[in-house]
């Protein structure tokens, strides 16, 4: 995930261009930021997504260690 204080910064950003607005230095960075922040999103959920087995697709001897772990 994206380091903390980069989600700070994104989040003043936002509060700010709420508020006042943001000067075309700050509007590139708040881009940039959050492209990042998209980037490091989808990697992570298509890391989650690569992990998950679907029943149908587990051979008898896999369902058999998964219901041994479950008890």
């Amino acid at each position: 995930m994206l380091e903390k204080n980069k989600l700070d910064r994104i989040n003043a950003l936002a509060k700010k261009s709420k508020a006042e607005g943001l000067t075309p230095a700050e509007k590139q960075e708040q881009e940039a930021l959050r492209k990042e922040y998209i980037e490091k999103f989808r990697e992570n959920f298509k890391g989650h997504l690569s992990r998950i087995k679907f029943v149908e697709d587990l051979s008898e001897e896999e369902l058999a260690a998964i219901k041994r772990k479950q008890n």
